[in-house]
């Protein structure tokens, strides 16, 4: 497998039927678990910009001649995006000083309201979409990411501030 096309299909996740932007979503998880040992909310954060650009550099070399602009095995969007909605429950962990398995279901809620943006697509995420390119492919996952994010920070506030959890 090229090198490319090993980076586009997260290893190989992409290639995972049915649902392959669900399993490039779930193989996203332990990286990101891992991530965050490494460095906190910083090292995700940086991971996620890295793969972003990495992940529109492969899929402009994956596509290019092909009729699909967004093939389904092509998954490194999917991780990117993923990786953001995670973002506040990294941030969370490393504030409170605890694991980052502890906030568990803030990773149950970034996993689900990630996979519902990006199935279906409301708003902005559809039209990044829309723009059936390289660009667009990364973009729209990305947006998913920003959206998935807020849901997480927004149900930390009502579990932890309104509920005193």
């Amino acid at each position: 497998m090229r090198p490319t096309r090993l980076i586009a299909t997260f290893f190989g996740a992409g290639l995972i039927r049915p649902g392959p932007g669900t399993w490039g979503s779930l193989a996203a998880l332990p990286v990101a678990w891992l991530l965050h040992l490494a460095g906190g909310v910083w090292a995700l954060v940086a991971a996620t910009l890295v793969v972003f650009l990495l992940g529109w550099w492969v899929t402009i070399i994956e596509t290019a001649g092909s009729d699909d602009p967004d093939p389904s095995e092509i998954v490194i969007d999917e991780v990117a995006g993923m990786w953001l909605a995670l973002w506040p429950v990294s941030l969370g962990a490393m504030i409170q000083a605890v694991p980052i398995t502890a906030l568990w279901p803030g990773w149950i809620v970034a996993f689900l309201a990630f996979r519902a943006f990006d199935i279906w697509k409301p708003g902005p995420v559809g039209l990044a979409d829309r723009m059936h390119s390289p660009l667009g492919v990364m973009l729209d996952d990305i947006i998913a990411g920003a959206l998935a994010a807020m849901v997480v920070a927004l149900m930390a506030v009502a579990a932890h501030g309104m509920l005193g959890l």
